[in-house]
């Protein structure tokens, strides 16, 4: 095999597993934060409005870290930072 093959089998896997992990640990994040602010809509109903707002900012920000895996997982497939030191 030659560098080249062997730098993209490298970022493949470095992609797949970016994006795998950071799938995973997001969701398991919003499952907590829904299941902590539905038990909290339940304890207190008049002050559900103001914890939806809450949650929604919180699982944007949560959403915002599997946005970046998937980036850097892109970037590692199309954009390969390595392949220009290897060619060149």
């Amino acid at each position: 095999m030659d560098s080249v093959t062997i730098i993209g089998a490298v970022s493949i896997a470095t992609a797949g597993l970016t994006i795998a992990i950071g799938a995973v640990a997001p969701a398991l994040g919003e499952g907590r934060a829904l299941t902590q602010a539905l038990s909290s809509m339940a304890q207190q109903p008049d002050e559900a409005n103001r914890i939806s707002r809450t949650l929604f900012i919180g699982l944007a920000m949560i959403e915002s870290t599997a946005i970046y895996a998937f980036v850097i997982s892109i970037i590692l497939i199309f954009v390969n930072p390595f392949w220009t030191h290897v060619i060149g």
